[in-house]
């Protein structure tokens, strides 16, 4: 398996994780039944779970470009060490940008966000630049 592809896999598995702590609060906090249901006035969740869960949405979001991007080089038949390492270096922006947003670290958590879109970027390059 070319090392993107593994590394898409990972960040796939990272984002398909990430909602299991903030939930596991959820639960502690609102009990069972409010958590699985729609209660009026919810109680909130621990300042570190919102902001999980946030970086969680954000994860997500970036998750649709990067594996558009991984797919499409892998579809194209472009695979190097660039694009591979892009794609490990975004990994671990996320894990970082994941474990600084729910920590509140501000400014690593801006620096991995600007980190893992930088590589996005490298990866398009080498899509476009074929």
């Amino acid at each position: 398996m070319p090392m993107e592809l593994r590394y898409l896999t990972y960040v796939a598995l990272l984002t398909g994780l990430a909602w299991v702590p903030y939930i596991l609060n959820e639960i502690m906090v609102r009990g069972v039944v409010d958590a699985v249901g729609y209660p009026e006035n919810p109680k909130p969740l621990a300042p570190w779970a919102r902001r999980m869960k946030a970086a969680h949405y954000n994860g997500i979001e970036n998750l649709a470009v990067f594996a558009t991007l991984v797919l499409t080089a892998h579809a194209l038949g472009i695979s190097n060490h660039a694009i591979a390492v892009a794609a490990m270096v975004y990994f671990w922006a996320r894990v970082v940008h994941l474990l600084a947003y729910t920590f509140a670290v501000p400014w690593l958590r801006t620096l991995a966000f600007v980190v893992g879109f930088g590589s996005q970027l490298c990866i398009a390059c080498h899509i476009l630049c074929v």
